[in-house]
């Protein structure tokens, strides 16, 4: 099967150059940096390190939706662009799928800070996965592009596209909830607060499972990039 590794991104010199080193040294079929109106080094970066770079409307949603869609491989990898992958990902990824039943999966996640709350955080975040079978994109979602398709791709709100995507992906067949992990930046909860982030990750859900509509989550929610 061929994989291909499509990457969102805004603003993301700093982070970028690690995580396109990484993925290519794991020997995809196909990796495409869909960006959505940077105004630093982030496409220059893509293009420097020979990576198909393209831009699509703002929104993270949008992006991978067009990445997807000018990608050929068989299986769609989506990766933040402050992540990065486990060594064995593609194998992990082609194990996993061997079983005709497995429509895709995600990946555990640790945090680039591994220790003290964090190393808590970064587990628990991963045991909830695996129990409610519903994963966020900083755990590397994974999906083989005929269920993509016939799931719509992901919905296009500008708020919780991954947790939507991936309760429908459920409904579509076996998840596999991979236990290697993927390293993910601290740099959101090392900058408001581990407990504030936490609060306002548990609010944005709730909110979100009652009905809120996300174009008004997305008011709550401050990016940091």
């Amino acid at each position: 099967m061929t994989i291909a590794v499509i990457i969102p991104t805004l603003n993301e010199e700093q982070a970028l150059p690690d995580t396109l080193a990484g993925a290519r040294r794991l020997g995809f079929d196909e990796i495409v940096v869909v960006d959505g109106g940077s105004t630093d080094r982030t496409q220059a970066i893509s293009t420097s390190q020979g990576v198909r770079c393209m831009t699509a409307a703002p929104g993270r949603a949008r992006q991978m939706n067009a990445g997807a869609a000018a990608s050929q491989a068989d299986v769609l990898l989506f990766l933040h662009a402050d992540t990065h992958l486990p060594a064995d990902a593609r194998h992990a990824i082609e194990r996993a799928l061997d079983d005709p039943a497995c429509v895709g999966g995600r990946f555990d996640v640790r945090f680039e800070r591994n220790r003290g709350l964090a190393w808590l955080v970064a587990r628990l975040i991963s045991l909830r996965s695996r129990w409610s079978g519903i994963a966020t994109g900083d755990q590397a979602l994974f999906v083989r592009r005929s269920t993509f398709e016939q799931l719509g791709g992901f919905a296009e709100i500008p708020l919780m596209e991954d947790v939507d995507f991936s309760r429908r992906l459920k409904c579509a067949g076996r998840v596999a909830p991979l236990r290697t992990r993927v390293v993910t930046s601290y740099r959101r909860w090392e900058r408001c607060g581990i407990f504030r982030t936490i609060g306002l990750m548990w609010t944005l859900r709730f909110l979100y499972w009652v009905g809120v509509n996300p174009h008004k989550l997305k008011d709550l929610y401050a990016s940091v990039r």
